[in-house]
């Protein structure tokens, strides 16, 4: 069974990755792009049956930071 966590900084919080990439983006000629997060993906081959409570726990316990960032699971 394989999971994909999604993982980005919360709306409020200081992204400057995201800033960077942006000023990049508008330096090579594209412009019209007015924000821009960037977060992290993280798949997972986990043994079947895993259950979602189970993966939650990882990421409330060691993928994201529950004080700046959210998650989202989807199963694959």
């Amino acid at each position: 069974m394989k999971a994909r966590v999604n993982v980005m900084l919360k709306n409020g919080v200081l992204d400057p990755q995201g800033a960077a990439v942006r000023h990049a983006l508008g330096a090579m000629g594209f412009d019209g792009v007015n924000d821009v997060r960037q977060g992290k993906v993280i798949e997972l081959d986990l043994a079947d049956g895993t259950s979602e409570d189970t993966i939650k726990s990882m990421c409330e316990k060691l993928l994201a930071n529950m004080v700046i960032e959210s998650y989202t699971i989807e199963i694959l």
